[in-house]
């Protein structure tokens, strides 16, 4: 095994007719790059330059690329929730004990039986009105030829959605706001690099802000905010960034169709990879591609690299297989709860926007977001 070192700009198209000459396959990549770059440029060009190992060590850390390494990684290595580095340690140091991300053993798996029941079928059919009901005001204007920013659109989406799920009366900007706020703060504390000063008590007060305005009591307050945290972030991170691939690949075809339209919505959730990064830590030892991996070892499992975004864009005719297109959502007690919410929603943003053959008039990626995600995503119908 090798052992080698290794409040943004505004990205405008030059026109709105500059997008409807020459969309098509690649653009969409194009586009989607400057997310990683605006975000986390020098961690995203480490990923990017190690790529071609499957696993790679760098002292201490174990870079995971591959996809079967990325899969035994995550379900055949035990793993420290506490371990500083990590999203449960972050939480934990945050003040947020009982947070789904940092419970264990049998208050972890009740907690994740409980969250599944609210997310299985009959749960994402109850919640649906919701989004759908969003959906319907804010892209009417669309019809009238206008434009409409969608970054906002979806954080009312998850915010709505959210409050919706907790049960809670709080209006649903103000939830999405306050997630986005508490996971961008919190980033810093779980990444790699270096932590700015104040970082750890603006990440508290962030938290805090979040639990005051959910108004839960405490046995409830915890397990409702990591909700907030990670459905919020991921939604408003991985929805309009594949309405813009979708829009610069000209994928409003198969989007329109009901018979293509999940396997679009997975093949763009496996591009996008809204948590494209997992920071971890091995709490014993285990091998992933034949690389060693020692207790204590930190391990950075690249989940865009193990779905394939790398290699190859949405596909409707030649689609990754679903096992491999689904590993953006973790794996086995790792995989993600709200998977099945994040596609129908997906599906049903794709629906509501197909008829319009939206073209992206303007983007701005975010630089301050927990997530690579756009700040603004400004589109208007075709034609």
């Amino acid at each position: 095994m090798p052992n080698r070192p290794a409040g943004g700009t505004v990205v405008t198209d030059p026109s709105v007719s500059a997008d409807r000459r020459h969309p098509g396959p690649g653009r969409g990549r194009r586009r989607d790059r400057r997310v990683y770059l605006r975000r986390y440029p020098v961690l995203f060009t480490l990923l990017a330059a190690t790529r071609r190992w499957p696993v790679l060590r760098i002292g201490r850390t174990v870079l995971v690329h591959d996809s079967d390494a990325y899969l035994a990684a995550l379900t055949r290595i035990p793993l420290d929730r506490l371990a500083a580095g990590t999203v449960g340690g972050t939480a934990r140091r945050l003040g947020t004990d009982g947070l789904l991300f940092d419970q264990e053993g049998a208050g972890h798996r009740h907690a994740r039986r409980t969250l599944a029941d609210g997310l299985g079928p009959a749960g994402v059919a109850e919640l649906r009105p919701v989004w759908t009901g969003v959906l319907r005001e804010r892209l009417a204007p669309l019809g009238d030829g206008a434009a409409v920013d969608l970054v906002p659109v979806v954080a009312e989406l998850a915010g709505a959605t959210t409050a919706a799920l907790l049960g809670v009366d709080v209006d649903p900007l103000a939830l999405a706001d306050a997630a986005r706020r508490a996971a961008a703060t919190a980033a810093a504390e779980h990444l790699p690099g270096p932590r700015r000063p104040g970082s750890a008590r603006a990440a508290r007060r962030a938290v805090a802000d979040l639990a005051d305005l959910l108004g839960l009591p405490p046995q409830r307050a915890a397990l409702a905010g990591m909700l907030a945290v990670a459905a919020v972030n991921t939604t408003v991170a991985g929805i309009p960034r594949a309405v813009a691939w979708c829009a610069d690949d000209r994928l409003w075809d198969a989007a329109a169709d009901a018979d293509t339209r999940d396997v679009l919505v997975d093949e763009l959730l496996r591009v996008t990879a809204p948590t494209p990064l997992l920071p971890r830590v091995a709490a014993g030892a285990g091998t992933a591609a034949g690389c060693p991996v020692r207790s204590g070892d930190r391990l950075l499992l690249v989940a865009r690299h193990a779905a394939g975004a790398h290699r190859s864009g949405p596909d409707c005719a030649a689609p990754a297989p679903t096992r491999t297109a689904r590993l953006v959502f973790g794996a086995g007690a790792h995989s993600c709860p709200g998977a099945r919410l994040a596609r129908a929603q997906l599906a049903d943003v794709l629906a509501a926007l197909a008829p319009y053959r939206p073209v992206v008039v303007s983007a701005r990626a975010d630089g301050r977001a927990a997530l690579p995600s756009w700040a603004r995503l400004v589109v208007r119908a075709a034609g």
